[in-house]
């Protein structure tokens, strides 16, 4: 059996997408609720209870929930002290969203080389870079790694060396609900994942989700800043919400805020799909079996989960042997009407972000070179 058939035996006939959303519950019924409700806007308490069931899942004592996660990243690295002019750490190859953050501020990212097996910022990379002499004297006020495609990064390792440096450590989550890490922080982490208990994005001060349509659970856009940090989800709210000053009729805004605030409408959707997420983790994970299998006995690898880590597997992905082994893959793909995508563009390849500092990105352009996400829907019939 080869790919083209091996994917069509999971998914069927017709055109394969790379990752659609599942609506199997209440989403209807929620969102008549919340129109039934009147609010529908920025505020509700749809999005209040959205916020604790994501908090309780996480572990994360506190969430905020904002209208995407690019907005949740830029948020959250201003309330890490991040502002014109300073310096944020992070990985070339990521979604443009993670860079874009931080531009938003004023500030510029610094681009280090990633881990092959976690495809997430590299400790070492982010040692050598930090210890360097040269490094010295620049502004670099904040770390801002990514769980790419939800597998986690070393973020154990990279808080450690955060904490030595003194710097904040901020999650890029976005891709990561359902991936856990460490070691057991509390019962809802310890009950969703025996043997890897922290969830990804609360090891640092602040960590960052998106709850975008192509996500295991969509509220069509949206995303949340998750944090331990009780001021900091009391500022972040405060900032995604215009800044504004509660009062019965004024309108006091006491700084720069933003309109960031999730509607309720959105946060119907998360609210149901929040109820089957652990039925889709576990569908993912089943297609995620079926592809190691598939790649057992071939050459390509199949990246998987690390040892005592737990990934949600949100897209799959494969490694070629090199670009035209790549290419020939995705070519044959689409042409079959099964979408498959290669890896981002480096961040330093597009023109906004070409003049920025980076440590050579080795492992990135090898991995950009050879990588390829497989379709990793839930399939229909699953739940």
């Amino acid at each position: 059996m080869n790919l083209i058939q091996t994917i069509r035996s999971i998914y069927g006939d017709g055109p394969v997408p790379l990752h659609r959303p599942v609506f199997a519950g209440d989403e209807k019924a929620r969102l008549i609720e919340c129109i039934d409700s009147n609010f529908v806007s920025s505020a509700g308490e749809l999005i209040a209870e959205f916020e604790r069931q994501v908090a309780a899942y996480t572990g994360a004592r506190y969430a905020v929930a904002t209208v995407n996660g690019t907005a949740a990243i830029q948020v959250a690295l201003r309330l890490a002290g991040v502002g014109p002019g300073d310096e944020v750490i992070t990985q070339a190859f990521t979604f443009i969203a993670t860079a874009n953050a931080i531009r938003y501020l004023g500030a510029k990212p610094v681009f280090l080389d990633v881990d092959e097996d976690t495809l997430g910022l590299s400790p070492e990379a982010l040692e050598r870079f930090l210890s360097d002499a040269a490094t010295a004297g620049r502004p670099i006020k904040a770390v801002l790694p990514m769980h790419t495609f939800g597998h986690p990064a070393r973020i154990e390792a990279i808080a450690e060396i955060c904490a030595r440096y003194h710097l904040p450590l901020v999650e890029d989550a976005a891709e990561a609900l359902g991936s856990w890490t460490g070691t057991p922080t509390g019962t809802a982490a310890r009950q969703a994942a025996s043997h890897a208990t922290r969830h990804a994005g609360t090891t640092g001060r602040l960590g960052t989700l998106s709850f975008n349509g192509n996500k295991i659970i969509t509220t069509g856009g949206g995303g949340m800043i998750i944090t331990d940090d009780a001021d900091l989800a009391a500022r972040a709210k405060h900032l995604t919400t215009t800044a504004k000053q509660p009062h019965p009729y004024e309108f006091i805004h006491d700084e720069l805020g933003y309109n960031y605030r999730m509607p309720n409408l959105n946060a119907a959707l998360g609210v149901a799909q929040m109820a089957r997420l652990a039925e889709m983790l576990a569908a993912k994970r089943e297609v995620a079996t079926r592809y190691q299998a598939f790649f057992a006995d071939r050459p390509e690898t199949f990246i998987t989960e690390r040892p005592s880590t737990t990934a949600n597997y949100w897209l799959n992905a494969v490694l070629l042997s090199d670009r035209p082994a790549r290419d020939a893959l995705l070519e044959a793909t689409n042409a079959a009407g099964i979408m498959t995508r290669p890896g981002w563009q480096l961040m330093t390849d597009l023109p906004m972000y070409a003049h920025c500092h980076h440590d050579g990105l080795a492992t990135s352009r090898w991995l950009q070179d050879r990588l390829v996400n497989l379709p990793s829907s839930v399939p229909d019939g699953w739940m």
